[in-house]
């Protein structure tokens, strides 16, 4: 063999190697050896084949394994498979071992099931517990209610709820029992005979509310209602007495222009009537001289007659002008 070519030969072990260092660290990736011996140190017992299984069905090992050794540090009493069926399911399997870990800590009775129901339906569960040992304080906007009085009154409330843990599945949350609250207190105000005695004994409010058994179907118990702060709104009473006037008045209005334009149409249908009446007494008028020139034909009326009658007419219009010549006079002095 000539020394100076290489052969294929002197390859192959740097290429073994190789293969080999490329299969261990394929193979560390997909097995969590890792993992496998801090389950072991904590006293977990997980075989190695399970690890793999994970992989397989695409669970990722340190989101079950961890917080399995940390219920098992814990005392708390859940299982491998119950934790990756609850992954599987979609769920936060860290948050409900915690939880668990909470209520055990507080001697709250919450089983692995009923948290992983809790968590699956969209709340927190740990939140649950920690509102379960340290209640939450809801405070409401202010609700307007109108007394007997008529008088408007705000009032604030700061709901003091804890979390029940047997209704946290289906149970309503925490907009139905402000809008119950709400209901209690304008419904409250309102049977006031007047907004004095609301701030006189705002303490009547809670009372009144507390007693209703609000939190019936809901997520929580109420444990107390606290009126924080009372204000006087609008004299409602007094606007809507305005408000009935002013639409009075525009009805009276309504009916008297109503009245006016029926005096101003029958007053036009007078004028009119008074010209029909001056154009007959015009028609009648101008019947005289054709009734006067059928008497003289037929003898009925003399000349003498007419004359008489020219004479009288005269007579009278001479009348007449002295008349309006002494008014005129008159007037003058």
């Amino acid at each position: 063999m000539n020394p100076g070519i290489v052969s294929v030969a002197d390859f192959l072990p740097i290429v073994l190697i190789g293969v080999i260092v490329i299969a261990v660290a394929v193979l560390l990736t997909f097995i969590p050896v890792a993992l496998w011996i801090s389950a072991l140190a904590a006293g977990v017992k997980v075989s190695i084949f399970t690890l793999i299984g994970m992989r397989l069905r695409r669970v990722v090992p340190s989101k079950v394994i961890s917080p399995l050794i940390k219920a098992y540090k814990a005392g708390v009493n859940v299982n491998i498979n119950q934790l990756e069926s609850h992954y599987l399911a979609g769920g936060n399997v860290d948050r409900v071992v915690n939880a668990l870990i909470a209520a055990q800590r507080a001697e709250i009775d919450l089983g692995f099931e009923r948290g992983a129901a809790i968590d699956l339906a969209g709340r927190d569960v740990l939140q649950a517990v920690q509102m379960s040992v340290n209640p939450k304080v809801i405070e409401t906007p202010f609700i307007a209610g109108i007394a007997m009085d008529g008088i408007e009154v705000k009032a604030k409330a700061k709901i003091t709820v804890r979390a029940n843990i047997e209704r946290l599945v289906g149970g309503a949350g925490e907009e139905t029992v402000i809008a119950r609250v709400g209901e209690g207190v304008v419904s409250t105000i309102g049977s006031s005979k007047s907004h004095k005695q609301v701030l006189e004994n705002p303490d009547s409010i809670s009372h009144n509310v507390l007693n209703r058994g609000l939190d019936a179907g809901t997520a929580f118990e109420i444990l107390s209602i606290d009126i924080a702060d009372v204000d006087i709104g609008k004299n409602i009473g007094a606007i809507l007495q305005t408000d009935q006037a002013e639409a009075d008045k525009s009805i009276a209005q309504a009916k008297a222009e109503e009245r006016r334009a029926m005096a101003v149409a029958l007053e036009q249908e007078m004028v009119a009537r008074v010209q029909e009446m001056r154009a007959k007494v015009v028609e009648a008028e101008a019947e005289v001289p054709k009734a006067l020139a059928e008497a003289l034909r037929s003898g009925k009326m003399g000349v003498m007659d007419y004359m008489n009658y020219r004479n009288i007419g005269a007579d009278t219009e001479m009348r007449g002008a002295i008349g309006r010549i002494t008014e005129r006079d008159a007037d003058n002095e």
